[in-house]
């Protein structure tokens, strides 16, 4: 028994250090091809891949405190989580994208996605009624029921459709630019690969400024507020669709509903001035 003790010792430290030094390999080699990935590839795709090898470096760190922090030979579930989230961060870099155009792709369809979940809760709070905050227990104290500022005036809502259209321009934006950068995106030279950049750098802008408008879209509604926010949202829209308009991603046959959301974001801005006036 005793010897047999004494073979299984060293071979089971030789195979832990295998493994680390396996471990510290891969992860130099993760770090290495991000290092290695030239600017000129594209600033999205460089981010991208960047943030996939700090997951994957976070984890083993986090794991590997996990190994050390426990008991020699147990298995706890921090270190069940943190395996799992090891391998939830490698299989993000297998699903890296290739060039810069699938990276700007991939970003627009997130900044999408953002954008139609603010626009179908908008659009759920509208269809609750006159009470937005429907949804929320009545408190006694608080006295959420009977407080008129958690409701809708008249003036807000003539206010709001206007508001409503401006994210549902930024939808379709985001949608159309996806759809041609999809279609006719290139990486071909430097000039197309900075321009599918200024597009994501752009378009990343409109999310945020989604949610800022939607936010202050309840009640009680400040319209000076609604007002700047809209703003912010129009201009950023319209910049997306004049960078759009200028790149390679937009031939002529595409420049019809480039002008016509221009268009729709001009009308749904000069509305919103028209209701909001008096609070300048």
């Amino acid at each position: 028994m005793h010897y047999s003790r004494l073979i299984f010792l060293p071979v089971h430290f030789q195979d832990c250090r295998k493994l680390s030094e396996d471990v510290q390999n891969a992860i130099l080699a993760i770090a290495t091809v991000y290092y290695w990935l030239p600017k000129g590839q594209g600033t999205t795709l460089r981010k991208m891949v960047r943030d996939a090898t700090t997951e994957v470096v976070e984890g083993m760190i986090q794991l590997t405190e996990t190994i050390l922090s426990a008991p020699l030979e147990s298995l706890s579930q921090d270190q069940l989580i943190s395996t799992g989230g090891v391998w939830e961060a490698c299989e993000q870099v297998s699903n890296l994208p290739r060039d810069n155009q699938a990276a700007v792709a991939s970003a627009l369809a997130a900044c999408l996605g953002v954008v139609k979940d603010a626009l179908e809760e908008m659009e759920h709070a509208l269809v609750e009624g006159q009470d937005p905050y429907s949804d929320i227990m009545e408190d006694e104290e608080l006295g959420f029921r009977g407080n008129r500022d958690t409701y809708w005036s008249e003036a807000d809502r003539k206010l709001l459709s206007s508001c409503m259209g401006l994210m549902k321009a930024s939808k379709a934006c985001l949608k159309k630019v996806l759809g041609v950068v999809k279609a006719y995106g290139k990486v071909d030279s430097p000039e197309q690969i900075a321009q599918l950049d200024d597009l994501a750098d752009i378009a990343n802008e409109i999310s945020p400024s989604v949610d800022e408008l939607a936010l202050s879209m309840y009640p009680p509604m400040n319209q000076l507020a609604v007002r700047l926010n809209a703003a912010k949202l129009a201009s950023v829209l319209k910049k997306v669709l004049e960078i759009t308009k200028t790149s390679h991603v937009c031939p002529p046959s595409e420049e019809g509903w480039v002008q016509f959301l221009t268009d729709a974001v001009d009308h749904n801005m000069n509305k919103i001035k028209n209701f909001t006036h008096g609070q300048l």
